[in-house]
């Protein structure tokens, strides 16, 4: 359980959200968190003056005498101190309300988003709408994205078919196609990015705006695509296209010719420079800078594909840029730049296609009778193999940034509705067994944030293999 804890702990939260949202937060903290504990939250007490506002509360530890105090001031970033009664306060409890504020503020921040307009512009490049956020992703998308099930899935219902015509050279031609797939996925993620960065034109350039209350509703209606593109493209033209950065007075003036009074405390913009990121990653590793590309959507997200880093590409998405700092998003890029200096992609085709063909070719008259508890049991573990790349992905990133608790804080922003699902034990043990290419985020975040650098690791697949065992038998 922890030994007793004595000194208060101090820690602050990043917030993307604009000052004009501080006193909302805290109002969602009251409604959504001190609310449901019940008569476990006494001394609430909110104070505000001057766009400074802070919440302090006393939380009692169940079924026990001793309580924690809690002071949160909501600025940019958010502080919060935790002050607990007495000597008898465990590290687990403590540890465990600064997990409930963190994820509290990443869902707060969420619901902004929805109500949110976001405009972003790649330097000396064609002018694209954003996509939505539930934009449907295409089978070869996901499978470029790391999904190895929707690899494994669709490639054994072609060879059914093909077997049909082909008998058993239809696993060949399957594992060539699959072989050829990879080869060229560079080339494939690139033609599915938005843009190309490079080093003439290396920056991204975002605008959002938090949409007042009153206007969310019919938003949608009275702004459809095609306005918002002509405001985006107005916009550019008189900012970027003249040698400006985009500057939250000329986006205002352009939103007011079409209707749309913005109001300035509501709106901020952020400038991002990709290329010099990915090249300062790329040098911790002693890599070449591979191509790099970005994606219009606001879902976080970033992928790395291609046999070699050479002839590799890195994606981020827009959503990856708003949503986390730039030491945050160097780290991010530190965990793809591993897996294309390990060749990870090359790698799991061929355990994937290893298993298929062995299948086919010499189990399959003693496995045909159970053929399906064959393959839930193959592909557990070939998803449980996974999961050791991208633990290494983790440790490699650890290493050569030299950021360890900066990759959790990000693991954290990117997947809290995960790690908030994962608090019930079940399901840190499901997450583990599940058919997900990637270790469980509380575990991530929990390995991540227990580093001390320097990091000294001389096999990194073993090590990470070895943590990934012991985080799943440490589960149940």
């Amino acid at each position: 359980m922890g030994q007793p804890q004595t000194a208060t702990v101090s820690f602050t939260i990043d917030t993307e959200v604009t000052p004009a949202y501080f006193e909302e937060l805290l109002r969602y903290t009251y409604d959504f968190y001190l609310i449901p504990m019940g008569d476990r939250v006494i001394n609430v007490r909110q104070t505000g003056f001057d766009g400074h506002y802070v919440l302090t509360f006393t939380v009692l530890e169940p079924k026990e005498k001793r309580h924690v105090n809690v002071e949160m001031k909501v600025g940019k970033p958010i502080e919060v101190r935790l002050e607990p009664s007495d000597a008898s306060v465990l590290p687990t409890f403590l540890d465990r309300l600064r997990e409930d504020l963190i994820i509290l503020v990443q869902f707060f921040e969420e619901r902004v988003r929805r109500a949110t307009l976001y405009f972003s512009w790649a330097e000396g490049r064609e002018i694209k709408p954003e996509k939505s956020p539930l934009r449907h992703r295409g089978i070869l998308e996901r499978i470029l994205f790391g999904n190895i099930l929707i690899l494994f899935v669709f490639f054994m219902a072609v060879s059914i078919v093909l077997y049909a015509f082909m008998g058993t050279l239809a696993a060949l031609v399957i594992v060539a196609f699959q072989f050829v797939t990879i080869l060229f996925a560079d080339k494939i993620i690139g033609s599915m990015a938005d843009w190309h960065i490079t080093r003439q034109n290396p920056r991204m350039h975002i605008l959002q705006y938090h949409l007042p209350l009153e206007v969310r509703k019919d938003f949608p209606q009275k702004y459809p695509r095609e306005e918002l593109l002509q405001m985006k493209k107005e916009i550019y033209e008189k900012t970027l296209a003249l040698g400006k950065p985009v500057e939250c007075e000329t986006a205002r003036e352009v939103m007011a010719e079409h209707g749309l009074e913005c109001l300035p405390e509501n709106m901020k913009t952020k400038t991002v420079d990709v290329y010099a990121l990915v090249t300062k990653s790329t040098e911790k590793f002693g890599l070449p800078v591979p191509k790099v590309a970005v994606s219009n959507t606001m879902v976080p997200n970033a992928a790395a594909s291609g046999l070699s880093p050479r002839h590799g590409v890195v994606l981020v998405t827009t959503g990856l840029l708003v949503q986390l700092e730039e030491e945050e998003i160097l780290t991010v890029l530190g965990h793809e730049l591993s897996h294309l200096r390990g060749r990870d992609p090359f790698f799991l085709f061929g355990i994937v296609s290893l298993e298929y063909l062995l299948h086919v070719f010499f189990l399959w008259p003693y496995i045909m009778d159970f053929f399906l508890l064959y393959f839930l049991l193959s592909t557990g573990a070939i998803y449980f193999v996974a999961k050791f790349f991208e633990a290494r992905a983790d440790l490699e990133s650890a290493i050569k940034i030299g950021n360890p608790k900066v990759l959790a804080g990000a693991l954290r922003k990117i997947g809290f509705r995960r790690l908030q699902f994962e608090r019930v034990p079940a399901a840190r043990v499901s997450d583990w067994i599940s058919w997900d290419p990637h270790p469980p985020i509380y575990f991530r975040v929990s390995r991540l944030e227990k580093m001390e650098t320097p990091i000294k690791v001389k096999h990194t697949l073993f090590r990470s293999a070895r943590d990934c065992i012991k985080g799943f038998l440490t589960a149940f």
